[in-house]
């Protein structure tokens, strides 16, 4: 009876693009793992060997993310489920995961670097992170059934704010442990020669910001996340560029500088991408609303 006839609106499920969706899903569970595995460690390096997997699995799950979609559309598999499978893995890998990893990051590093932030605090600012994509994804799933546009996002996608919270996360592991992307296959990389030359510099004062900065980082990407501001569908904006071969010469030389120096990279895209959508919707409020001024008076 259990095997037997199965309900209509699962008849039809794809196997290669939901395994893919999982697949985002497995880094997210498996980032948490790590986290937690970090917190539990003895020794302080391997505490930041973890938190940097942690991180690059994040990163790693929205390879998958953005491959899932695709191959659903070229072999024709799309289906009801695998867009509800999308959102729950999404939910877990770009919502929870990373408030997870900053709740973890703050409170190692926390008595480390002088600050005394009660506990409370930063579970609140990592369950409003963590609720926020719950709620953007769930209106995103309303709202995509009807109105809204291939071209853009209406609030920061959550893929987009994970990325800004990893981003800063892995970037201050980079500068707090250099070892950990200083050396590759024997030999060193282009940011692990730059760490070495300015390993004179004094990172003290800067990292006692850090707890402050995920905090703040948590609650602001957890209301952008909601808010309305758009935000450009980027693969969506790149296939409809006419000037498309400039845009290839560019895009060429962002990924040689990603590949020179991935963590600052990773660091400034997202947190640029999310900075640029929120300043371009706030300069074109103050246009429409001088435009709207001078046909008033006119």
């Amino acid at each position: 009876m259990f095997w037997g006839s199965r309900p209509l609106a699962l008849k039809r499920i794809y196997l290669l693009p939901n395994l893919v969706t999982l697949a985002n899903a497995f880094c997210g569970l498996l980032a948490m793992a790590k986290a937690v595995d970090a917190l539990a460690a003895a020794d302080p390096a391997i505490f930041y060997r973890k938190m940097d997997t942690a991180c690059m699995l994040i990163f790693l799950a929205m390879v998958f993310d953005a491959l899932d979609g695709k191959i659903a559309r070229i072999t024709k598999s799309s289906s009801e489920f695998g867009a509800q499978l999308d959102s729950f893995s999404d939910m877990l890998t770009f919502g929870v995961a990373p408030a997870l990893l900053a709740k973890v990051l703050i409170e190692h590093e926390g008595p480390l670097l002088e600050y005394s932030g009660h506990p409370r605090l930063h579970f609140l600012a990592a369950a409003s992170f963590a609720l926020m994509a719950i709620l953007r994804l769930a209106r995103f799933n309303l709202e995509s059934e009807s109105e809204e546009s291939h071209h853009e996002f209406k609030g920061l996608p959550s893929p987009a704010a994970a990325g800004a919270l990893t981003g800063t996360m892995w970037l201050y592991l980079v500068l707090r442990r250099p070892e950990v992307v200083e050396m590759t296959e024997g030999a060193w990389t282009p940011f692990g020669r730059l760490m070495g030359w300015m390993e004179a510099i004094e990172w003290t004062p800067l990292f006692g910001w850090l707890p402050v900065v995920l905090v703040s980082l948590m609650i602001g990407l957890g209301l952008l996340m909601v808010s309305r501001v758009p935000y450009a569908h980027l693969m969506s904006a790149l296939a409809r560029d006419r000037s498309q071969f400039f845009t290839l010469v560019g895009t060429v030389f962002g990924l040689f500088l990603f590949f020179l120096a991935p963590v600052p990279g990773l660091f400034l895209a997202f947190n640029g991408f999310a900075l640029y959508g929120l300043l371009r919707y706030l300069v074109g409020n103050r246009r429409a609303a001088r435009e709207r001024r001078a046909v008033g008076t006119g």
